[in-house]
């Protein structure tokens, strides 16, 4: 059988892109390598933060916009809770990119945004520790993810218009013809498709680096702790992001949700490959500066350590997307580089890579995702 499209990857963007193609009433298939829902990949840990004001680029904002609709749409057809709005604060110098950005963001696009002093932050969250040269800003539309629960939900909703699905199996090699895309599995099945979407996480980085884009992977951390306090529990506590002088990226984090405070570091894990990936967290490491830091910018929050997981940033050279057509086939759409901010982006990137997969193109402003700013030699 020849499908309209075929998906490789069935992680955050891979089961929003075969839902959204399914839905539009298109032959799909998808193929995941692991279980739905697995933790080898960058889609798991419980908790994913989104926010509108976004001081990464402006650009991504519109898209933002558009995602928050898609997560709603998806709750109501799937009869799932993904999106919870807890609101994010974010802290950090008053002249930090994090604080200029997220403000700028947010005038030019209408957006509701809180400005507070440390002794305002000391009144309303008296478990945040601020400097005195830093501000807080309070993004109340912003919140929290489930990816687990929205890979199911999206993979659902594939399921329920049609799509077929391949676990445990991963793809051996694709070839590009005339009249399509023709996939050998690694169990020796042969698919045809006119699409082929690439939406392969970690396993991205093969096929950008053919296109002479490298790509770097990025052994990160995620760590729950029992709390030490009532005060960052859910519902009623934001998700928090802190950027401060002496931490080794920004800290953030989640209120308990019943799993116990969740916290991380954006960004600050070391580079290595998909294969070699160590998988084990080792507390001194991994855990304990992750409690240094709690202490310091949230003293007695945390209490024991739970549970912690290795996460995987695949990391573009200028830490945007890449969602693009390969410029050696028409027919062969490439989703991926997200390092490690992408996943709020999964519904309207399903959306994205549905139209260009089977309208030819689409409405969103992605020009800035393209593969083109590589080749130009902007980054």
């Amino acid at each position: 059988m020849k499908y309209d499209v075929a998906v490789m990857g069935l992680g955050g963007m891979g089961s929003a892109i075969l839902a959204h193609c399914a839905a539009r009433g298109a032959s799909a298939i998808g193929v995941e390598q692991y279980q739905p829902a697995h933790d080898l990949g960058s889609s798991h840990g419980k908790t994913r933060m989104i926010r509108k004001a976004y001081f990464e680029d402006q650009a991504y904002v519109p898209l933002l916009c558009r995602a928050d609709e898609l997560w709603r749409e998806l709750e109501h057809a799937a009869g799932a809770r993904i999106l919870t709005k807890t609101g994010v604060l974010t802290v950090g110098e008053a002249g930090s990119e994090i604080i200029t950005g997220t403000r700028r963001a947010s005038a030019e696009h209408d957006l509701p945004l809180q400005s507070f002093s440390p002794e305002e932050v000391g009144q309303r969250y008296p478990a945040v520790r601020m400097l005195p040269e830093e501000v807080a800003l309070l993004e109340e539309d912003a919140g929290v993810l489930d990816p687990e629960g929205a890979i199911t939900a999206h993979l659902k909703i594939a399921r329920s218009h049609g799509a077929e699905m391949r676990f445990d199996l991963a793809m051996q090699s694709w070839e590009a013809t005339d009249g399509g895309v023709d996939l050998l599995l690694a169990d020796g099945e042969r698919v045809t498709a006119r699409t082929l979407v690439l939406a392969l996480g970690p396993w991205f980085k093969r096929t950008m680096e053919a296109l002479g884009v490298p790509i770097r992977i990025q052994r990160n951390v995620q760590a729950w702790f029992a709390p030490g306090t009532s005060a960052w529990t859910a519902p009623g506590s934001p998700a928090f992001l802190i950027d401060r002088r002496g931490l080794p990226a920004p800290l953030y984090g989640f209120p308990d949700f019943g799993d116990g405070i969740k916290c991380a570091f954006h960004g600050g894990g070391t580079f290595t490959e998909v294969d070699e990936l160590d998988r084990v967290v080792n507390t001194a490491c991994d855990v304990e500066p992750l409690i240094h830091a709690m202490e310091t910018c949230m003293p007695g929050v945390l209490q024991t350590l739970r549970h912690a997981s290795v996460c995987i940033y695949t990391m573009s050279p200028d830490e945007h997307f890449v969602v693009d057509r390969d410029p050696r086939h028409e027919n062969v759409i490439l989703c991926g580089g997200f390092s490690g901010h992408g996943f709020k982006f999964a519904s309207v990137i399903g959306e994205i890579a549905a139209q260009l997969a089977l309208e030819g193109g689409t409405q969103h402003a992605i020009d800035f995702l393209s593969l083109r700013r590589f080749r130009n030699g902007e980054h």
